[in-house]
C-alpha cells in the first residue's frame, strides 16, 4: 500500500502526518507541485517481459505525459535482490541531490521511496505499484530502493542522457528512515 509519511526536518523521528489513501496522498503532493497518480495496464505483462513489452502496456498515459510535459525519452528499469551491484546501486541514490529536469517514475512492479526535502518539511512517498510519482526539477530529494530491492519502473525524461544529479552535499538524508525490505 502506497504511503506519505511527513516530517518536520528536525524531527526525523515523529511523523506529523501518515497518509495511506491514494487521493490524500496526491492531494498534500499535489499542494508542493509533485504528480502522484496511479495508473493500469492496457494488456497484460508477463514476469521477464522486455521493455518494449512494458512500454506497450502503459503507451496511452506515456503519450499523454509525454505530450503535455515535453519528455524526450522513456525506458524501463529493473532491480531484483539478486543484483550484484545492488548495494552500490543503492548508496548512490541515497544521498540529496536535485535534477535539472523533473525525475518522473512509474512502478511497474515492486516498491520505492522518495523522500522529498521542501520547505522546512520531509515527505516520505512509498510507492508501490501502479504509482507514478513526478518530482519537479529542482526539488531536493533522495531514494532508497531497500538492501533488497525489487522494482520495475519506466522513467521519463527530458533529458535524453537521462539521470543526471547534482548534490547538495546536506548529510539531511542519513537522519530519516530508511526503506524497509518486504518480507
Amino acid at each position: 500500500m502506497s504511503r506519505l509519511r511527513i516530517f518536520d526536518e528536525s524531527r526525523p523521528q515523529s511523523p506529523l502526518a501518515v497518509l495511506d489513501d491514494h487521493a490524500a496522498i496526491a492531494a498534500e503532493l499535489g499542494g508542493i507541485g509533485v504528480r502522484f497518480e496511479q495508473w493500469a495496464a492496457t494488456q497484460p505483462i508477463v514476469p521477464g517481459a522486455s521493455q518494449d513489452e512494458v512500454i506497450a502496456a502503459y503507451r496511452s498515459d506515456i503519450d499523454r505525459l509525454m505530450g503535455e510535459k515535453g519528455y524526450q525519452a522513456v525506458d524501463v528499469i529493473s532491480l531484483t535482490p539478486d543484483h550484484p551491484d545492488r548495494a552500490v546501486l543503492r548508496q548512490k541514490f541515497l544521498s540529496e541531490h536535485t535534477h535539472s529536469e523533473d525525475e518522473v517514475r512509474f512502478f511497474v512492479a515492486g516498491s520505492g521511496q522518495f523522500t522529498l526535502h521542501v520547505d522546512g518539511k520531509v515527505y516520505d512517498i512509498l510507492c508501490e505499484q501502479g504509482d507514478l510519482i513526478g518530482v519537479p526539477d529542482g526539488t531536493r530529494h533522495w531514494f532508497d530502493m531497500s538492501e533488497s530491492p525489487y522494482f520495475v519502473a519506466i522513467r521519463l525524461f527530458t533529458n535524453k542522457e537521462g539521470w543526471v544529479a547534482n548534490f547538495t552535499g546536506d548529510d539531511i538524508a542519513a537522519g530519516f528512515p530508511r526503506m524497509q525490505a518486504k518480507q
